[in-house]
């Protein structure tokens, strides 16, 4: 059975910038959903931001297994019910793969719960980011390091909880280094941050890069079955073991209760 992966995108600065259009003439999305439909063993597609409900529907969402999420300049364009619908998938179950700047993202700072908040600096300095833990799933194939000659630089601190893994560091031709790539779980679904893909360079088509986000999505596929979080009202007669009901209550029988 394929892992069924959709790669949301932004769109916008293929569309506004030239040197990002050059480099990405079918879209960021485009190049990354082809990335990992090289694996056989991944079904990929693309969406944006400008498809109804930003190609999120119900429907295709409940067809995801993975999504990757790429944004920067919109953010705020993001309907918050959607951000609601994904939020719900991820508890669920699915997996969710945040790149570069989607660390503002509001699916990424609500699932975090803090600002997300870095230092930066656009110079094109080398980059290298190391390997923390070589037996790790994600890094599998990629060897001590991946090297990419030209990105945006990100710094610590980084506004996030601490991660359940490391898995990579990097350090940067400036000096600064940055977390870039950590594990969460929340709820029944895994998530990971990967820290590359500023895109004024090309790194989606670095083979370690695409590799790492081969790996990592089948790293972050469901396991187990999907976990329906409904905080249901059990009534005395269903308890595992006899209840009598004792003094006077809130709710009426098959209330939902508050939230």
């Amino acid at each position: 059975m394929t892992i069924k992966v959709t790669v949301w995108g932004e769109n916008v600065h293929e569309q506004a910038n030239e040197v990002v259009a050059r480099i990405y003439p079918d879209g960021m999305h485009a190049c990354i959903a082809a990335a990992l439909n090289e694996d056989e063993a991944i079904e990929a597609r693309a969406v944006t931001l400008q498809d109804p409900e930003h190609g999120l529907t119900e429907e295709l969402l409940e067809d995801t297994e993975v999504l990757l999420w790429w944004g920067h300049a919109a953010h705020g364009e993001v309907r918050d019910e959607i951000v609601d619908r994904v939020q719900a998938r991820v508890l669920q179950g699915m997996g969710l793969l945040v790149l570069h700047s989607g660390h503002y993202a509001k699916i990424f700072k609500r699932l975090m719960g803090t600002t997300c908040s870095l230092k930066w600096r656009e110079a094109g300095e080398r980059e290298r980011l190391w390997v923390v833990n070589p037996g790790h799933p994600i890094v599998q194939g990629v060897g001590d390091y991946i090297e990419l000659p030209h990105t945006e630089m990100y710094g610590e601190p980084f506004a996030v909880p601490n991660p359940d893994e490391v898995i990579f560091i990097s350090a940067f031709e400036g000096g600064e280094v940055f977390r870039s790539g950590l594990t969460y779980k929340r709820g029944n679904g895994k998530i990971f941050y990967f820290r590359p893909g500023h895109e004024t360079y090309p790194i989606y088509y670095d083979a370690k890069v695409r590799r790492v986000l081969r790996n990592a999505v089948k790293w972050a596929r469901p396991e187990g079955s999907c976990w329906i979080d409904s905080c249901p009202n059990v009534p005395p007669e269903q308890a595992p073991d006899p209840v009598v009901v004792k003094g006077e209550g809130l709710h009426q029988p098959g209330e939902e209760g508050f939230k």
